[in-house]
């Protein structure tokens, strides 16, 4: 890579390609910077003032949903709330804001999977982002539980385990490198065993066919992280923006400054300036 590197453009979801370790890239505009060849040196972020909604290029002041204006995050069937709580998903009343983006994404093969990122989680992706899904997340390993015939139906199933596991990150300890080692076939089938009478309703309901428990692998996933923060600072390119620092490490969706952690996924669609300083 060349050592001189100044691009502007609007950022992105940062690309990331499963391997040891985990291969990441910046999208700022249509450059996509190889960050792992970067760690250990100093680069710097400064917002350009300008957010343009990532759906319909509109100017907007305030990003929604990370990278929506607010009449995309309105009517886009991706900034609805049953993306966040798939339980709620409405398709089969005919509410749905965009059926066709429903059927694509929504009435598609789901899996339900456990992962480890901070400690044991329960988690739902569609099967076309494993492991994309996992790495977003920061998981070090992840194994998939079930395999399920749309969305709406492994929200149901998720609801059923959040009896029993936790469906959240913790952030801070995941940044930190904190995570307990967990063998995750072992606790796919305590899980299953908890919840085989929710799943016996649930394949009454929906067909026996709609729910396939897997005894798929786990995977390990390794991170470029040459230092881990002892305290999680956080930069937040609205309050301050400009951010800069040598790059110790990515994870998740984070570059890992010495000065403090940034969240790039937060600020997509914002108009940046990126460079290596040294």
């Amino acid at each position: 890579m060349s050592d001189s590197i100044d691009v502007t453009g609007r950022l992105r979801k940062m690309p990331a390609e499963a391997g040891d370790p985990v291969a990441y890239a910046l999208a700022v505009g249509d450059a996509r910077i190889a960050l792992n060849d970067l760690m250990g040196r100093k680069v710097r972020i400064d917002f350009e003032g300008v957010i343009r909604c990532i759906h319909c290029d509109r100017t907007t002041k305030k990003s929604f949903n990370q990278g929506f204006c607010y009449p995309c995050f309105r009517k886009l069937a991706a900034c609805d709330s049953c993306i966040m709580s798939p339980e709620k998903c409405h398709f089969h009343l005919g509410t749905c804001r965009e059926p066709e983006w429903g059927e694509a994404n929504c009435m598609v093969e789901h899996v339900v999977y456990l992962a480890n990122s901070s400690g044991l989680k329960v988690g739902i992706t569609r099967g076309s982002q494993v492991p994309t899904r996992w790495i977003d997340q920061g998981a070090v390993t992840a194994i998939p539980m079930l395999r399920v015939s749309s969305r709406y139906l492994s929200g149901l199933v998720e609801v059923a385990c959040k009896s029993h596991v936790a469906d959240r990150t913790n952030w801070r300890a995941m940044l930190k490198g904190d995570v307990p080692e967990l063998d995750l076939a072992q606790e796919r089938q305590r899980i299953l065993e908890l919840i085989e009478d929710d799943l016996a309703q649930l394949r009454a309901e929906h067909g026996e066919d709609s729910i396939r428990i897997v005894d798929e692998a786990s995977l390990g996933l390794g991170y470029p992280v040459q230092v881990w923060p002892a305290k999680v600072k956080t930069h937040n390119l609205d309050k301050t923006p400009e951010v800069e620092g040598l790059l110790e490490g990515i994870k998740a969706q984070y570059l890992m400054l010495d000065t403090g952690v940034i969240n790039i996924r937060k600020f997509t669609g914002y108009e940046v300036r990126f460079r290596v300083l040294d």
